[in-house]
């Protein structure tokens, strides 16, 4: 049983009406007419007009509640003023979906602003759903569908395209018919009052057509949303993203363009990453993209083999792996035994392979192949310059037949033009993709082997650090709220520290001096040398001020110090407001590296880690690595492999290696804290001493604000955290303790097993099949869930030292935010034991702690026993008006 998705009636239409249709040549009603009939679409269109019969040889309705069918799609092509009527008129009728691609909307100002709104108003009055305004409309060429006022159709394809431009969208088409790149859709957002980037990528994730996304992105609304849906669609799906805006001046045009703000493109550039998402920069890389994977090619890894007939350009090629990070394929030994019996003894005898300028087509098919054949190879790039001996299109014959039985992807470089021509025209034909310079050749093999590395990133779901000392939630909030209780929201360094001692990272004492005596008497009970600073809120950089005294070995230069701090500061700084001075045992590591561990809010994305060097340097060395939280051990090491001191963190300069566990533990620590303390806007930990016998964060500064409380303890959150704390324990009578736990990816190889033990008649009624296996698809779909928008909660027990599943339910929130569906399966040998439910109540507390109304089930009308189940739950059952062999059923949340 197939359900159909909610956003069928607008991409699915069976039946479409054209309001604002017109007679008159080259009018927006006009083009969108002709290209529906020229699309030929496959369902029925109307067009709407008062002024018409007819247009172009189709009847021609006054209103939309004149049309004698009711329609799924209506899309208006009208002026902005009376589309707010339209609409109210369009929920009257019974319309599903609308598209408007008319603009003079928020885009131009306060007057657009009310229409748009007032459009808003009616399609909610109506739940009518709304793709726009100021959009250039949709495409689904395997329905004839073109609601579009492009010139250029869409040829039919396997590419969904999803772009704020329609413009861009336009262009794309435009190139793509010629090049023979075709789409299964094409969405242009427009402004996006209503549906965005989310809803779309989450139907083009369940349609069968779409086998790759790409995306051109301005500026985000919903980050949740957003990072939800695309992490959803790469986890099945390459998805390759253009996001425009990258600088500040170009920001704020976006902003004026589209409405959606725009955040820092480290942090969107770290997103993408943790999406599993490839990002490209410009058009050029766009069109490679397309055309190669309309191709289907798939690299496997990023390890790439150069062959060329000219040593420059193979070093040029090269060069560019280098500055992508594409390592060189390192070829084995049998590889090397092939190419040395294949070409002349002067070959390069490495990789790049220069197979010498006077290279024959059996010299370049014996190479390739040599290659393609071997292992630690995902890919090859062959190259070409037009040499006397060359034969530029036999030598392309000859890959093209190679590449027909190779499981692994070609891409290729002609250089020149007139004598390649031909066999560029070649490599089209075949679907392999071609270019005339190396770098892009690069480029391209860089960008879509990206996703598969990617893919690690993806599947990270950060559990608990459960196996640790836990942290005091509750004294570091108690901290926040005293400071923001006092009307402050710069925490001073010893509150700083509080909460980083709650969360157990190791920190220096700290206590504040009032008085030189004071001063004296504290540094003699921490122990000399000391360490002495000015503390002030209205002080960020304590140094630059002339408020830091370091190494301080006697009291009488404790005494001094603090005079000293106190003059100099009043005399760099007379605005600041001074509480005293701070005074900390002196940390002398001999080996030890100066990091910054940073948290921020970004306007789009919300909370971010960020990592670097530390120190003084730390504002003259701005080049910090950046991650989304929340992290787990493969993600810090990642964040801290993506940064520039990484160098310096292993042996250097007769410096042993520091304590790499310590180090991503302080980061695990950090992510705890952003995930548990959403007042946090800003956090530096500088200088965070890291050496080979642990780490101590020696300074911090920590920035609040007043959050106001929902129902979803993450919502600042771009990526939900793992929900560690809705595990719990069951025991049953015969002693069994039963764990019932959020369901995370690691447990792909329990969900599989478990259902390979269910009986036939058990899977019929969950899957409504008897399948033997769970298709990889199916495993990745229960698997790696987002816990937003869905939970599921696995019943294990443990059967000899390993975890064994015996049930497992779920709910999956529907569109409309207030209700979700639920499934429940419990193994055979676990039924009638209560098991079903407890898990049942379980995830109905976890609807119901969500905020969620309702949860609906839909049954087998002939499952008696789970139809007596769910009426013992308190649900409610009625029949499908449409399937008399299946149940609906609805349980209040609220009650």
């Amino acid at each position: 049983m197939k359900e159909k998705h909610y956003l069928s009636p607008l991409l699915e239409p069976r039946s479409v009406g054209v309001i604002g249709a017109s007679e008159r040549e080259s009018s927006l009603g006009n083009v969108l007419i002709r290209n529906m009939l020229d699309a030929g679409y496959k369902g029925r269109l109307f067009a709407i007009n008062p002024k018409h019969e007819t247009v172009l040889g189709i009847p021609c309705y006054k209103s939309v509640e004149d049309v004698p069918h009711r329609l799924d799609l209506a899309v208006i092509a009208v002026r902005a003023e009376k589309v707010a009527a339209i609409v109210d008129s369009c929920g009257r009728a019974g319309v599903k979906a609308v598209i408007i691609l008319s603009s003079g909307f928020s885009e131009s100002g306060p007057r657009g602003a009310l229409f748009e709104r007032h459009v808003i108003e009616a399609a909610r009055r109506h739940k009518i759903r709304l793709l726009g305004p100021n959009c250039l409309g949709i495409m689904r060429p395997e329905l004839g569908l073109n609601a579009t006022f492009a010139h250029a159709s869409a040829v039919k394809g396997t590419i969904g395209l999803i772009s704020q431009s329609g413009a861009l969208c336009a262009a794309i088409l435009d190139w793509a018919k010629p090049n023979n790149v075709g789409f299964s859709a094409v969405v242009s957002l427009g402004t996006s009052s209503d549906i965005d980037f989310g809803e779309i990528l989450e139907f083009m994730i369940s349609d069968p057509r779409t086998e790759s996304i790409f995306l051109y992105v301005e500026g985000v609304r919903d980050a949740r949303r957003f990072m939800s849906a695309l992490r959803g669609a790469a986890r099945v799906k390459p998805v390759l993203l253009v996001k425009v805006g990258r600088h500040p001046d170009v920001s704020r045009a976006i902003l004026s363009h589209t409405g959606a703000p725009v955040g820092d493109d480290a942090v969107f550039d770290a997103a993408l990453r943790r999406a599993g998402v490839i990002r490209l920069y410009n058009m050029g890389q766009l069109f490679a993209a397309a055309n190669a994977l309309f191709s289907h090619f798939r690299p496997r890894g990023n390890r790439l083999a150069i062959i060329t007939n000219g040593g420059g350009p193979g070093v040029m090629a090269a060069d560019r792996a280098a500055d992508l990070g594409i390592p060189l394929s390192q070829f084995s030994e049998g590889t090397m035994e092939k190419l040395n019996a294949a070409l002349p003894s002067s070959w390069s005898r490495g990789n790049p392979v220069d197979i010498l300028g006077d290279a024959d087509v059996e010299r370049y098919k014996k190479a390739v192949q040599a290659v393609l054949e071997g292992p630690n190879v995902d890919g090859v790039l062959v190259m070409l310059t037009p040499q006397a001996m060359t034969d530029p299109s036999g030598v392309a014959e000859a890959i093209i037949e190679l590449e027909k039985t190779a499981d692994k992807p070609v891409v290729t470089c002609w250089m020149g033009e007139d004598l390649v021509t031909d066999a560029r025209h070649r490599f089209i034909e075949a679907g392999i993709p071609t270019f005339r310079t190396p770098e892009p050749s690069v480029e391209l093999f860089s960008h879509i082997s990206a996703y598969y590395r990617n893919q690690k990133l993806l599947m990270q779901t950060p559990a608990s650090l459960s196996h640790l000392s836990p942290p005091s939630i509750e004294s570091a909030r108690l901290v926040i709220e005293t400071a923001l209780a006092e009307r402050r929201k710069v925490l001073n360094e010893m509150e700083s520290k509080a909460l980083l001692a709650a969360f157990r990272i190791p920190i220096a004492q700290t206590v504040i001096a009032r008085s030189a005596t004071e001063a004296m008497v504290l540094a003699e009970e921490i122990g000399l040398p000391v360490v002495m600073k000015i503390d002030s809120p209205s002080i960020i950089h304590k140094s630059e001020s002339g408020g830091v005294r370091l190494n301080l070995g006697s009291l009488a230069a404790v005494r001094t110090a603090y005079q000293e701090i106190q003059d100099e500061v009043r005399k760099n700084r007379p605005d600041a407001n001074i509480n005293g001075v701070a005074i900390e045992p002196m940390i002398l590591k001999r080996n030890g590296r100066e990091l910054v561990v940073g948290v921020r809010r970004d306007p789009v994305f919300g909370p971010v880690i960020t990592f670097g060097e530390g120190g003084n340097r730390v504002e003259a060395n701005r080049d910090v690595a950046v991650a989304l939280p929340p992290l787990n051990n493969y993600l810090a090491g990642d964040l801290i492999r993506s940064s520039r001191v990484h160098a310096l963190l292993g042996e250097f300069r007769n410096l042993p290696p520091v304590d790499m566990e310590a180090l991503e533990l302080v980061l695990l620590r950090v992510s705890e804290m952003v995930c548990e303390l959403p007042w946090i806007t800003v956090m530096d930990i500088n200088p965070l001493i890291v050496d080979e016998n642990g780490a101590v964060a020696v300074d911090a500064r920590i920035v609040v604000e007043n959050v106001s409380p929902t129902a979803d303890r993450y919502d600042h959150m771009a990526i939900h955290p793992y929900p560690s704390h809705l595990t719990s324990k069951w025991t049953v009578p015969d002693g069994t303790e039963i764990t019932i736990r959020p369901i995370k990816p690691e447990d792909a190889e329990l969900e599989v097993e478990f259902v390979r033990g269910l009986s036939t008649e058990t899977k019929y009624y969950r899957f409504m099949n008897t399948m033997r296996e769970l298709p990889p698809a199916m495993v990745a779909r229960l698997t790696q869930i987002d816990y937003d928008r869905e939970m599921a909660f696995l019943a294990t027990i443990m059967v000899d030292g390993a975890e064994k599943e015996i049930g497992v339910c779920r709910y999956a929130v529907n569109p409309d935010g207030e209700s979700c569906e639920f499934a429940v399966v419990v193994g055979d040998d676990w039924q009638h034991r209560g098991l079903a439910r407890k898990l049942m109540g379980v995830l109905i507390e976890a609807a119901r702690g969500k905020g969620l109304a309702y949860m609906n089930g839909v049954f087998l009308a002939n499952n008696d026993r789970m139809l007596k189940f769910v009426q013992g739950l308190g649900f409610v059952l009625t029949n499908d008006p449409d399937d008399s062999t299946i149940k609906l059923g609805v349980l209040s949340l609220q009650d």
